[in-house]
């Protein structure tokens, strides 16, 4: 690399750095032309259902059969017919848009992978300091309690050499009481699937105080056991069990693959290993906040390096046909989880989703749903059930 190209990546990082957050798309666009030696680049970002690309301005492309939407779905860079470099801005599995490049004649510099890279975590950085990354991402308006949802929800996607995640919401736009929650530390990775009873607003609020008072006993140190007695005790507290909250807790452990989960409601967890798809099943224990004073078990199960788990919520296991009253948690729910054997993570989670909504041959869903998946890798041998 030459002193030159040096400079200009500094130059680059300076001023990615140095914008103003509801700036940073035209400020980090200009500086990306200027060190690449084309026009300007174009952030473009997901919207909530992760079907279209859009720009600051507003306009949309398609995540389907377009350059962009290739590079944002494979995460790899493509060049289109008119010579823009479309390249993946991602930070640690959390896909936070693409950036369009246009390039003049030659390949692009050496480090367009790193500014690419340093662009993503300020971004990332970024949405949490103006409301312009939100206002972006939304092709309609949110309704309240999705509002409250995706403001109380962790990045959708999350990955390192022992774990990928992803995780989805349906409808994006108006979901309920449906919710994932997930930390990493150094040794394990601790993951809620949460569904709080009721419609709107209300389903909203209870699932938010559920979610707060498992991340406070998790935050204090507290493992799940005592996560899911204070969040118990939380909710009870204030609806006296007229209302409650169905919790699927699992804390994976890096070194062992073993999990250590609690089972307290509606949730349900599938795992593919190899070219099989089966239910794992646990005793089922109270929801959170019927009675504020449950004791709750920890189980424990095994994963193998190469195995899948995919959790969701009964707004899709028991989802029925309009026209035929089938069931979507037996065998097309099979279906779609074996047809995202190749798939990563995040197109997992997008497989399931799409096939539940085309489940319902254009009817509206009658519930709303969470799908998440976990893809182990894991640092040593594993085994047991």
């Amino acid at each position: 690399m030459s002193a030159d190209e040096g400079g200009a990546f500094e130059e680059v990082v300076r001023a990615v750095w140095g914008a103003r957050p509801h700036e940073l798309p035209a400020v980090g666009g200009r500086a990306v032309g200027r060190f690449t030696g084309g026009g300007d680049a174009l952030v473009l970002l997901p919207d909530y259902r992760q079907t279209v690309l859009v720009a600051p301005d507003g306009d949309a492309t398609a995540v389907a059969n377009t350059a962009a939407g290739r590079a944002f779905a494979a995460q790899r860079t493509v060049r289109d017919a008119a010579d823009v470099l479309y390249v993946p801005l991602t930070v640690q599995g959390d896909r936070v848009g693409v950036l369009g490049v246009p390039l003049p004649a030659g390949d692009p510099p050496d480090r367009l992978d790193e500014v690419a890279d340093v662009l993503a975590r300020a971004l990332r950085l970024a949405d949490g300091g103006t409301d312009l990354y939100r206002r972006i991402r939304r092709r309609t308006r949110l309704t309240v309690a999705a509002e409250m949802q995706w403001d109380l929800l962790p990045a959708s996607a999350f990955e390192t050499a022992e774990i990928a995640f992803a995780g989805r919401l349906e409808p994006a736009y108006a979901v309920w009481g449906d919710h994932f929650d997930w930390a990493a530390s150094g040794d394990g990775f601790t993951l809620s699937v949460t569904n709080g009873m009721g419609t709107g607003t209300a389903a909203a609020a209870l699932t938010h105080l559920a979610v707060s008072a498992l991340r406070n006993a998790r935050r204090s140190g507290g493992d799940i056991a005592e996560q899911a007695t204070l969040a118990d005790q939380s909710v009870y507290a204030l609806y006296r069990g007229e209302r409650h909250v169905s919790t699927l807790l699992l804390d994976f452990d890096y070194a062992t693959g073993r999990v250590r989960t609690i089972d307290a409601g509606s949730p349900r967890i599938y795992r593919l290993r190899g070219t099989s798809a089966e239910s794992i099943g646990f005793d089922a224990q109270l929801p959170l906040g019927m009675f504020g004073d449950t004791r709750y078990a920890v189980e424990e199960f095994a994963v193998e390096p190469g195995d899948r788990l995919v959790v969701v919520s009964d707004g899709v296991h028991a989802a029925r046909s309009p026209s035929t009253g089938e069931e979507f948690g037996g065998t097309p729910l099979q279906n779609a989880l074996r047809a995202t054997r190749l798939q990563k993570a995040p197109e997992a989670v997008g497989t399931v989703i799409r096939e539940y909504v085309e489940f319902y041959a254009g009817g509206e869903p009658g519930d709303d749903a969470v799908v998440v998946c976990v893809d182990w890798t894991g640092r040593g041998v594993t085994g047991g059930a």
